[in-house]
């Protein structure tokens, strides 16, 4: 895989590191983006890690959810920026794209993979700090807590806020959300290491339990999105104190 990192490790005006991909094969424009890049951290007192990729195919091979945003050429010579983020899509919904090409009718297709802005070549510093700064906006408006997963052929990332239960079976975390079911190994350990204690509960030994969505409990079952699950006899009462607590909190 072509890729290298470089880092820039400090915060700046509160806000943590931004990470950053680039996916551009040509060398000018490689380092177009890399001047644009430099001199917009400096000018606005950001600090960027950023990951260079030379070809869509390289991003979307073991695809880490791991970015906030990525600077994707669209015309390259294996699987260009569309296709590229069309694969990137199925594995982050949350990433901010930002297509760059010399032909803008190839970025009008943006909006079937959610894509922010595009940028033409030459890339101007002008049209660069624009699309820099609503990406900056959406990033602070998002303000998301996520976890990343694995999965087959890369990595997942989910908003913790639609995650309504874990479900651990045999050697596999089942995470079930809003937007359906995903698989990953692990222990149920594992995901409570990862998730607030305030807002999951661990009603057994094989469920955590977001009490967002927590619809009824009556005895020894909780309905949790539709779905009933059983609470051990030695947790009844700490889930129902725990339940309570949470709705005092939800409710201030």
């Amino acid at each position: 895989m072509l890729y290298y990192k470089y880092y820039y490790v400090e915060k700046a005006r509160g806000m943590n590191m931004l990470r950053i991909a680039t996916v551009e094969d040509d060398a000018n424009d490689l380092e177009a983006l890399r001047t644009h890049l430099s001199r917009y951290e400096k000018e606005n007192g950001l600090k960027f890690q950023v990951t260079e990729f030379r070809d869509g195919e390289d991003i979307v091979t073991d695809y880490s959810a791991e970015y906030d945003l990525i600077l994707m050429d669209i015309e390259m010579a294996f699987l260009n920026g569309m296709k590229a983020a069309e694969k990137i899509r199925e594995l982050d919904k949350d990433v901010i794209i930002i297509f760059i090409t010399n032909m803008p009718q190839y970025a009008i297709q943006g909006y079937k993979v959610n894509a922010l802005d595009y940028m033409l070549k030459p890339i101007s510093y002008f049209s660069f700090s624009e699309s820099m700064g609503r990406a900056l906006h959406r990033v602070n408006v998002q303000e998301k807590e996520f976890i990343t997963i694995a999965l087959k052929g890369g990595k997942k990332k989910l908003d913790i806020t639609q995650i309504c239960y874990v479900e651990v079976q045999d050697h596999l975390l089942l995470y079930h959300t809003t937007e359906g079911s995903f698989a990953t190994k692990g222990t149920i350990r594992d995901a409570e290491s990862q998730l607030d204690a305030k807002s999951f509960f661990r009603c057994n030994r094989c469920y955590l339990v977001n009490l967002e969505y927590v619809d009824n409990y009556m005895g020894s079952d909780v309905s949790v999105n539709g779905d009933t699950i059983q609470v051990s006899r030695s947790r009844r009462k700490p889930f129902l104190d725990a339940l309570n607590e949470y709705l005092n909190e939800v409710g201030k």
